[in-house]
């Protein structure tokens, strides 16, 4: 991967980058999606943000190859602190889990009052960044789910709006299984919840053979968890 062809995940992230944006990436590590994202005209400046000293010395290298010191900043610092406040109109954060996303979220609000749109891939804990968006005013407009190398993520991607509109029809499935994700049930969407389903199933096997009393309340959570995931995959 490079900032030439970026992973399908990043691509997928990349597509969704309002044209003429000026893109705030926040954990950037090498700085390949605003690189792509210049480069390709998806955007007209772009503020590549990291917290780590190695991860930043890669992407301020990686933009100097590519020439476009002039059009990408490279900051260093934690989160969203890296911005000024109304400086970024599109946020991407991506390959973090979804706690750790939100709260980047939650301790930079007040950077976001030029924002118009949020990307947002969590590689675990999606429900945590859906609860945060209805939470501050931000409504989910589309979501996407892809698997590349075996790993299976989701792309959420919000703007200003109604935050409660998506989840009309039945809030906490909307949370948990993403209101747009369930309506396309694509193949993939079946298969992270089918693996979900077995994990679970696992862990009831494992409270089972440890034989340790105290455990009921545990297995009741989990056997409704799996009901709750088998009632959806019905479709």
């Amino acid at each position: 991967m490079n900032h030439e062809k970026l992973s399908m995940r990043l691509e997928r992230v990349a597509i969704h980058i309002p044209k003429g944006s000026i893109l705030a990436d926040i954990g950037s590590d090498h700085a390949y999606l605003p690189c792509y994202a210049v480069s390709n005209g998806l955007c007209d400046q772009a503020i590549a943000g990291e917290v780590v000293e190695g991860p930043y010395q890669s992407a301020r290298k990686q933009v100097a190859i590519t020439g476009l010191q002039d059009k990408i900043e490279v900051r260093k610092g934690n989160g969203l602190e890296v911005l000024n406040p109304d400086e970024a109109t599109c946020i991407t954060i991506a390959g973090m889990g979804g706690t750790l996303i939100s709260s980047i979220l939650e301790s930079g609000k007040e950077k976001l009052g030029k924002a118009e749109r949020l990307i947002l891939q969590p590689n675990v804990g999606a429900a945590n960044v859906r609860s945060w968006l209805i939470d501050n005013g931000w409504a989910l407009t589309g979501e996407e789910i892809l698997e590349e190398d075996g790993k299976i993520y989701e792309i959420l991607i919000a703007e200003k709006g109604d935050p409660v509109q998506p989840y009309r029809v039945n809030k906490q499935i909307g949370l948990m299984f993403g209101p747009f994700l369930t309506k396309q049930f694509s193949d993939t969407f079946i298969k992270k919840w089918q693996l979900e389903k077995r994990h679970l199933e696992r862990i009831i096997e494992q409270l089972d053979e440890s034989g340790r009393s105290g455990l009921e309340s545990k297995r009741n959570d989990l056997e409704a968890q799996i009901s709750v995931i088998e009632e959806v995959l019905k479709g």
